[in-house]
């Protein structure tokens, strides 16, 4: 009997290449996510010790001033950095779902792949029984007509 050969072979290399691509876009959306939350958590520092600065005994006037410019200027940072954390959240959760998928799709493929596989293996266990069959009936004959029966 042939070798098993699955006849969309080329179509499952095909998706995993797509899986795994969706997954690196995947990768790098969160990547970029967590990029922004690290500076919003970074900002967040910065704010907390610039508010603590600013009323720090022996600070003139135009300090304070400067401190309450770097707080506002810190705030402004931290809203456009909002917004770019929420486009980059919705760029995680379409990449997600591309990744998602391309899974499915290639997972369909296994399956089937895996099917016919079982569907090979089962056919050549009965084709090697018929054959001890054929052999072991063709020794028997041969028994029975070299005693005489």
């Amino acid at each position: 009997m042939k070798r098993f050969r699955f006849h969309l072979d080329k179509l499952l290399e095909l998706r995993l290449y797509y899986e795994g691509e969706a997954e690196l876009a995947l990768a790098k959306a969160m990547g970029e996510l967590q990029s922004i939350q690290n500076r919003l958590e970074q900002l967040a520092e910065e704010r907390a010790e610039a508010a603590a600065e600013r009323f720090r005994p022996g600070r003139t006037v135009a300090q304070i001033q400067a401190t309450d410019l770097y707080i506002l200027r810190l705030d402004k940072t931290k809203e456009s950095l909002l917004e770019a954390a929420a486009r980059a959240e919705l760029v995680v959760a379409e990449k997600r779902q591309a990744y998602l998928d391309a899974s499915r799709d290639r997972k369909v493929l296994d399956k089937l792949k895996e099917k016919r596989q079982k569907e090979y293996k089962y056919e050549l266990s009965l084709e090697e029984i018929k054959i001890v069959d054929d052999i072991s009936s063709g020794s028997r004959a041969r028994k029975n007509t070299v005693d005489g029966d």
